[in-house]
């Protein structure tokens, strides 16, 4: 009985490493930021808002930005989980916002999501 309650916590544990995704690469985000820098950068205003601090920081908050009025009401704060949906698919998440821009895998969001975690400061 102690073993199958072994063998049960560890697909457990397993199951839950899988559900919080991959692990992000900061290094190789800031390569894929590259494809958001027609709209973005880290430090200025340009067709949609600076990232830099983006992480932890309440969604459509930024006052020198003309945000959607969809975003500036969803109360969102971006972590790991709602960049995630963000990046998956914006007008899913938060119908009414202006992006459109996506990133298909996982794995490319979680890398793009380390990059601005590690540039939140």
């Amino acid at each position: 009985m102690i073993r199958f309650s072994i063998v049960v916590l560890a697909a457990s544990l397993a199951a839950g490493a899988a559900a919080a995704g991959p692990a992000g690469d900061p290094a190789r985000g800031e390569e894929l930021y590259q494809a958001c820098t027609d709209c973005h950068s880290l430090d200025k205003k340009d067709v949609g808002p600076r990232h830099r601090g983006v992480y932890g920081r309440k969604a459509g908050s930024l006052p020198d930005y003309p945000y959607s009025d969809a975003l500036k009401s969803s109360n969102i704060v971006w972590n790991e989980e709602t960049l995630d949906k963000w990046l998956t698919d914006p007008q899913a998440f938060v119908p009414g916002v202006k992006m459109f821009f996506h990133l298909d895998t996982a794995q490319d969001r979680a890398d793009v999501i380390a990059y601005l975690r590690e540039r939140a400061k």
